[in-house]
């Protein structure tokens, strides 16, 4: 396997292609048309043609030749495109052209791909707790500023096959099964000092990657260069959460006999609960509850922190403090977060929600239920639990505070119409979609690039386990399939979307569900409806939130009374605050 690096005006593209040729050698023609990028093969389907036929159509019409191309096309940009372009499209002689696009006055260099290999083994006190099936992680960065399992530079992940515990496992990245994040930038570092740590995800309940039941190895500063074989020992498991210890917390935990029937083994639920500062002045009094939906994958140990800001702090100790009952909830879900709602893969959260947690921390706080006082909040997925939950049960909440909400409608999904598009990875012009900004607009992450992120970490080499915010979503709001694993919504390597399975997302678009049924939940919602969101949004979720005003703003019988405000220049949840919600609960407790 070669690696072809190509270069124009000091600038990088596709840095980490790499061809296999039909004898092996540093041809340019592509076997069967098979591109492989980062790590992750692409295969030329007749839809990724006319995609990117259309873009050279666009761009370069009436059959303009490669140096009228040069010529009428002098930018950066059009060149790049047009080098992806053909590169996807890989008819005669449009690899050779591609390379000459780029950089017609430097010949093409061959290099080979750098490469790890990595010994692996688990210590005699984890081999007990070791799970077969898990998927094997390795992280590399270059500073010790914190475990390299957080925010890696590298990382490399493969699921092992039948590996027994009591033998070493030999990860090497040129095997086809393994995939890559950033490996090409071992031969950028002229050190080749790394912190290294390897992760094992192993818990069946929780699909993300450092939390308890994952085995660790401790973190070792090596020089590694290409072809290094690093070795790593599995000897820590990652423990149970710990929630501070005072007298103004409760810690709930039950074992829910919906999820535990749903998936055939014990599953639990948890909760840390706040009590205002004079709950046991009158431990008789009813005091409003409050039910913090996290941001995604957050953990009901985010009291700890909470206890720890200042300005909580102060506002906590001050004479006039919100008497309010403030309750922490937990995402934890096989395959990522569970926004809180029944769905087929993750099971009846909803109504383990409703019917057995919350009903178990009342009882414990003494909260009165006639008193209609149960409120809602959260912030980026938490917004859209806190309003998906007042939508979905009009009665049972009193009323919500979502700031930035993951995507309300999934017509415009971040910037992807899923209903309508042909693929996330690029929007209609043919250009990348992004996934992240700057609140200045600048594009952080691809579309493209943050799934292949999440298929490196996922057991099954695509998303649908990743735990991360796709993986999330795909559980959440698709179909269970045959396997017992969820569907694709839309595939992990071309990104074509699936609109049959998009289809059935519908029964969680906020938006849709208040369109087909106001009738009926526009009386129940109103006075329970508050949002904000910044215009700038990080993930472009403000588009959705906006479409969401434009509806609520038409709406008749009744007319509803739904309060979104967006905030110019503002970028993710940057004005989200626990003071501000509960002083907003208050409020409206005291009807003002």
């Amino acid at each position: 396997m070669l690696q072809i690096k190509l270069a124009i005006a000091g600038l990088f593209f596709l840095s980490s292609l790499s061809v296999f040729s039909q004898n092996g050698d540093n041809s340019t023609d592509l076997k069967d048309g098979e591109l492989y990028t980062k790590s992750c093969t692409y295969k030329t389907s007749a839809y990724q043609k006319s995609i990117f036929d259309e873009f050279v159509e666009d761009e370069f019409p009436n059959g303009s030749t490669i140096p009228e191309i040069l010529n009428d096309h002098a930018g950066t940009r059009n060149i790049m495109r047009l080098a992806e372009a053909l590169f996807y499209r890989n008819e005669k002689g449009d690899v050779s052209n591609a390379i000459s696009i780029l950089n017609p006055s430097m010949p093409t260099v061959a290099q080979e791909i750098p490469f790890i290999k990595a010994t692996i083994s688990v210590s005699p006190e984890m081999k007990q707790s070791f799970q077969e099936g898990g998927r094997l992680l390795l992280h590399l960065k270059w500073q010790s500023d914190r475990e390299p399992r957080n925010r890696a530079e590298i990382t490399i992940g493969v699921t092992p096959e039948n590996w027994d515990p009591t033998q070493s496992f030999i990860l090497d990245t040129r095997n086809k099964d393994v995939l890559t994040s950033g490996l090409d930038k071992l031969s950028e570092q002229v050190s080749g000092k790394y912190y290294c740590q390897v992760v094992y995800k192993q818990n069946i309940d929780d699909g993300n990657e450092n939390v308890p039941g994952n085995l660790i190895s401790e973190g070792d500063s090596l020089v590694i260069n290409s072809g290094s074989n690093i070795r790593l020992v599995l000897d820590k498991m990652i423990p149970d959460r710990e929630i501070t210890n005072d007298k103004f917390i409760k810690t709930v935990v039950i074992q829910s006999k919906f999820l535990s029937e749903f998936s055939g083994h014990p599953r639990y639920l948890r909760a840390s609960v706040l009590l205002p500062t004079g709950y046991f002045d009158n431990t008789d009094k009813t005091y409003p509850i409050c039910y913090r939906a996290p941001g995604l994958n957050g953990r009901y140990d985010a009291v700890n922190r909470l206890l720890n800001d200042k300005e909580f702090i102060e506002q906590r100790a001050s004479k006039d403090a919100p008497q309010i009952i403030y309750v922490f909830l937990d995402s934890q879900g096989p395959y990522g977060d569970t926004y809180q709602v029944d769905s087929e893969n993750n099971g009846p959260c909803g109504k383990a929600l409703t019917e057995e947690l919350i009903p178990a921390i009342e009882k414990q706080v003494g909260y009165k239920p006639e008193s209609k006082m149960r409120f809602l909040t959260g912030y980026s997925t938490g917004g859209w639990v806190s309003l998906g939950l007042q939508i979905f049960y009009p009665d049972f909440f009193d009323g919500t505070w979502s700031y930035s909400p993951d995507p309300v409608n999934f017509e415009h999904y971040g910037l992807i119409n899923i209903y309508e598009d042909s693929t996330i990875f690029y929007n209609k012009f043919g250009y990348l979609q992004p996934g992240k900004r700057t609140i200045y607009g600048e594009p952080k992450l691809s579309m493209k690039d943050w799934i292949a992120n999440e298929n490196l970490v996922s057991r099954t080499g695509d998303y649908r386990i990743s735990g991360g915010q796709f993986g999330a979503y795909n559980a959440v709001f698709g179909p269970k399939g045959s396997d017992g694993l969820p569907t694709l919504m839309f595939d992990p390597v071309t990104g074509k979307i699936d609109h049959t399975i998009a289809k059935q997302w519908e029964k969680y678009d906020l938006k849709k569900v208040l369109e087909k049924n106001w009738a009926t939940l526009g009386p129940k919602l109103q006075g329970k409806i508050w949002i904000w969101t910044g215009d700038m949004d990080g993930l472009y979720s403000n588009v959705a939130t906006r479409f969401l005003k434009m509806y609520l703003d038409k709406t008749e019988n009744p007319k509803s009374d739904a309060k979104i405000s967006f905030t110019p220049m503002a970028g993710h949840c940057q004005e989200w605050s626990d003071e501000a919600v509960l002083k907003m609960i208050e409020d409206k407790v005291n009807g003002k």
